[in-house]
């Protein structure tokens, strides 16, 4: 199959969505809820992107003792609230779930 037909369409729709933003800057105001719920974004893709890792194993809910990614991830939440430093946060839960995963 080729697939260069494909990339290219992927591409250039790709770029006329970024061009958007970019060309109606100045000539184009969003409404204020718009820009009152834009920084929500960051994190919300973050969550969709986390959460499913954190909560699922074998495809099904675990909130069970045994799921060792929820309990990396609790550490993770805590530390994030008490310091606000990203790397820390990070670093809590892998090494969390490193410790975990030796214990267990």
């Amino acid at each position: 199959m080729n697939w260069l037909p494909l990339w290219l369409t992927c591409g250039l729709l790709t770029f006329a969505v970024r061009y958007s933003f970019i060309a109606l800057e100045g000539h184009y105001r969003p409404p204020g809820w718009f820009i009152r719920w834009l920084p929500f974004v960051p994190i919300a893709a973050l969550t969709a992107l986390v959460a499913p890792e954190v909560l699922l194993v074998a495809g099904k809910l675990s909130l069970d003792i045994d799921n060792l990614h929820l309990w990396a991830a609790l550490v993770a939440i805590a530390v994030a609230a008490r310091w606000r430093n990203t790397l820390l946060t990070i670093a809590s839960g892998f090494v969390t779930l490193g410790l975990l995963r030796w214990l267990v």
